[in-house]
């Protein structure tokens, strides 16, 4: 194995990538692995990348060749890539598509182009009992066959179609509701059209991944456009709802009276309806029935979206798990999920169909150029002694309300006192504390749903250029004009809430189109620890995060 000093990246027989952040061909390189490796570790001259199963999947479902992810490797590989390594990528991709789920009249059966292979797989119980006969699967089961078998490892590619559902016809306008022309960007027409692959089987479920602000929401019209067919929406929170019936109803030709919101607040069914995953999961007590879960069954929906699937509740899972039949849309920034559940969302949702990075959006300028940078504090000695002695789960939380945060976030918004700035925490006390000794408003889960959007609708038309707001606003507030936010307090490790929050202030901007986020971050404690894992995401997606230490803030 020939040894090559001029490139940047050494592949590792266990299927980890070493690449130099300082190498002139950092960028390009990350850019050609990121389709098939996901980033583990981003300290600041080595990343740490691994390819796994799902990321080769993933690879193979959007078209990828083993041959194409071999030859990328050896590009920028110092040693080339390992025989082994080789071999693990091609007979993982080639497990993708090997067993497929197909309809035979009115029945599905499970084909695989290695029949010994099936018979091997129909010695396990848990896949025979999902059978009528061999190899004919029971109606039900659509969905949980194919949770069984990627398990075992190998991931059924699904073409056996899907219900046409209620007709709704809809279309795109041309120009807008307010008056503005409007058509779907070219990378918002690739997407729609990656998803719906020209009517074929192979269309119909799959994930869309773009960053927050590329217009998610949008991709979404068109989809439904589209197939003009009784779409149910599901997204975060009542505000996302609105905002969804809002752009329904401003770019498309759709009735009002076809579109319903069904919420704690309203219940309505329509041909495209809205709701909240929180009303689906609602449930009186543990021992219950999820008494709105009946929606999925209430019209006949050709397309259910899932918004932020990133998010799907374990509920939500179990339901669509028998609804295979239904053309099934994922959006999201991130496929990143904190509960591990990835495979779920391959398997019930469908493979990633179409990813745009989010450094591309931003040199077309689709999306605001931003700027990262940590901000590391001292503890005063009462605040050390307090964290010496505590629990680490109390650590975590003195670290995030150290009160010289106060001081930080007053530094920065002099800093940026013509600017519109986003002050966004996790700890309800410490934003309440911050309010009041900054006199700001606030927004958090006890503000009422019409106060929440006084104030939105306020901060949009420039009459307020600075609110605090909880995690309430980690998903989809359209804040078009925040160009500033900083984050005092966050969950924990949150790769994909990091991704959110930075998402706040990604709108493109008519001006200057430049974003500032700041995260404020305790020295020397589990919340720089912390931190470290909440930044990997928007590191791979080429987010460096400048350090800086309170003391040299002007």
């Amino acid at each position: 194995m020939s040894y090559r000093p001029d490139l940047p990246m050494i592949v590792q027989s266990d299927r980890t990538i070493l690449l130099e952040t300082q190498h002139p061909l950092f960028n390009e390189a990350r850019q050609a692995i990121h389709g098939f490796a996901e980033l583990i570790k981003s300290p600041e001259y080595i990343h740490t990348y691994r390819i796994t199963p799902l990321s080769l999947w993933n690879a193979a479902a959007s078209g990828m060749e083993p041959e194409q992810v071999s030859e990328t490797l050896g590009t920028y590989s110092k040693y080339g890539v390992p025989p082994t390594v080789v071999k693990e990528i091609s007979e993982t991709m080639r497990k993708y598509g090997l067993i497929k789920l197909e309809r035979s009249g009115d029945t599905l059966v499970l084909t695989s182009r290695d029949p010994l292979l099936l018979a091997e797989l129909f010695s396990y119980k848990s896949i025979a009992e999902r059978f009528d006969e061999p190899y004919r699967l029971k109606p039900y089961a659509r969905g949980l066959i194919k949770q069984e078998l990627i398990r075992l490892g190998y991931p059924v590619q699904d073409v056996a179609g899907y219900n046409s559902g209620e007709a709704c016809p809809i279309h795109l306008r041309e120009v807008s509701s307010q008056g503005r022309s409007f058509s779907l960007r070219p990378y918002q027409q690739e997407a729609v059209s990656a998803f719906y692959s020209g009517g074929e089987t192979i269309g119909g479920s799959g994930v869309l991944v773009l960053p927050c602000g590329a217009g998610k929401t949008v991709i979404g019209l068109g989809a439904i456009c589209q197939l003009q067919t009784a779409t149910l929406i599901l997204t975060t929170n009542t505000t996302s709802v609105r905002q969804w019936i809002q752009e329904l109803l401003d770019k498309t030709g759709i009735d009002p009276n076809m579109v319903g919101e069904y919420t704690g607040d309203c219940k309505e069914v329509k041909p495209i309806t809205v709701a909240t995953y929180q009303i689906l999961t609602y449930r009186p007590t543990s021992e219950d029935e999820f008494p709105h879960m009946r929606l999925f069954s209430e019209r006949d929906w050709g397309l259910i979206i899932y918004d932020e699937v990133h998010l799907l509740p374990a509920p939500v899972f179990r339901v669509t798990s028998g609804i295979q039949a239904t053309r099934r849309l994922g959006l999201t920034a991130t496929l990143v999920r904190e509960d591990g559940r990835e495979e779920d969302v391959f398997t019930l949702i469908g493979p990633k169909k179409y990813e745009i990075p989010w450094k591309t959006m931003e040199e077309q300028g689709w999306i605001a150029e931003a700027h990262c940078q940590e901000i590391r504090l001292p503890f005063e000695a009462k605040w050390r002694e307090a964290y010496a002695h505590a629990s680490a789960r109390q650590k975590f939380r003195i670290a995030a309300e150290n009160p010289r945060k106060l001081e930080v976030v007053r530094k920065l918004l002099e800093r940026h006192a013509r600017d519109r700035v986003l002050i966004i925490g996790q700890y309800v006390d410490q934003l309440d504390q911050m309010a009041d000794a900054l006199q700001l408003p606030l927004i958090t889960g006890k503000v009422p749903e019409k106060e929440r959007e006084a104030l939105y609708n306020q901060f949009k038309k420039g009459e307020i250029t600075r609110l605090i707001v909880s995690k309430v606003a980690n998903f989809a507030v359209d804040l078009p004009d925040a160009n500033v936010a900083i984050q005092i307090s966050g969950t924990y490790g949150s790769r994909q809430e990091e991704a959110q929050r930075l998402g706040r202030i990604l709108r493109p901007k008519t001006d200057d189109n430049k974003a500032h986020f700041y995260t404020l971050v305790t020295r020397d404690t589990r919340e720089q620890e912390f931190s470290l894992h909440r930044q990997l995401f928007l590191v791979e997606q080429g987010y460096p995060y400048d350090i800086i230490e309170m003391e040299s803030l002007v």
